[in-house]
């Protein structure tokens, strides 16, 4: 007997073979409109969820889910699954930390390049027929400063440290000394003793605007702003005027508040790069994340323990 999995993201379209040999009915549903039909004709059947924080999975779409008995967040993202809701029927939740932190980091570190050094646009200006250079400052001795040291930013740390030379400042919710990197008391500090700002922290409640106008103008004119946590994470408004009157010199974001979503204003602006939140999208990423997800899965249904997940104290820290 397979166990009926409903899949919400499109990610894993090419593990649906997998997913299935482990004994999984999938129905996917990556689309709004299909995860509506999906609940609706399935409802009665669906026992596990399979989503990511930023799709997450509502209070009302869990109660209309009887046999509900597992929602798995394929990322280290939980932030619009809603814990409540599933904490008052003892339907589990789990994520996957660090599956995609090599994959993340790596794509951050693309970002602050492709920003510092115009990359789009050079690549642009050349088939346009064009052969003359850009100027952009260079990364190596610079001043990294990230925003959450977890598993993610000690991947972008150890990058910047080892690969560019840079020196590396961090904010968290707690010190870390035994990393060896310079600690700072607020995101205002770090980001007045940072050339480039990299955002790494979880979204939620308790991290949105952490980045915010004051913050930004810390930065200032000679900073850069990288982003591949959650959109919510920065003020969107605040970074657009900041960028539209360089007051800094330019961002890289894979992640905007209200995504897919993206403000006009900030399409327009000539320094800022964007990617669609495909930083966790390599292969191996992908790959690692199914893997975790399917041995959580695994271990539910044989009545083990699963492996990573959701406590209470991740979802206050968040």
């Amino acid at each position: 007997m397979t166990i009926p999995l409903l899949i919400l993201i499109d990610s894993v379209q090419g593990f649906l073979p997998a997913i299935e040999g482990h004994g999984f009915q999938a129905i996917y549903a990556p689309t709004a409109q299909a995860r509506a039909q999906a609940i609706q004709d399935h409802a009665q059947d669906i026992r596990i969820v399979l989503t990511r924080g930023a799709t997450g999975l509502r209070a009302d779409e869990m109660a209309a889910l009887p046999k509900l008995e597992l929602v798995c967040s394929l990322g280290v993202g939980f932030e619009n699954i809603d814990l409540a809701a599933a904490a008052s029927r003892g339907i589990i939740v789990t994520n996957g930390p660090g599956a995609n932190a090599v994959s993340v980091a790596d794509h951050a570190m693309a970002l602050l390049l492709g920003v510092a050094r115009h990359l789009p646009q050079a690549d642009a200006w050349v088939r346009q027929g064009h052969w003359s250079g850009f100027m952009g400052p260079q990364v190596s001795g610079k001043r990294l400063g990230i925003l959450g040291l977890g598993t993610i930013g000690l991947e972008i740390a150890k990058r910047g440290a080892n690969g560019f030379g840079m020196s590396v400042g961090y904010y968290n919710r707690r010190a870390r000394p035994e990393t060896g990197y310079t600690y700072f008391d607020t995101p205002r500090a770090l980001a007045a003793a940072s050339d480039f700002l990299v955002v790494a922290t979880p979204g939620g409640a308790g991290t949105r605007h952490l980045v915010n106008a004051e913050v930004l103008d810390a930065l200032g004119p000679d900073g850069y702003l990288v982003n591949i946590a959650r959109g919510s994470v920065v003020d969107t408004a605040a970074l657009i005027a900041a960028l539209a009157e360089k007051r800094i010199a330019g961002a890289g974001l894979d992640v905007v508040d209200g995504e897919p979503l993206v403000p006009d204003a900030l399409k327009q602006l000539g320094n800022v790069v964007l990617t669609p939140h495909s930083a966790g999208r390599s292969p191996e990423a992908v790959a690692a994340t199914v893997a975790l997800f399917l041995r959580n899965a695994t271990a539910h249904f044989s009545g083990k323990p699963v492996l990573t997940p959701v406590v209470e104290a991740q979802a206050e820290a968040a």
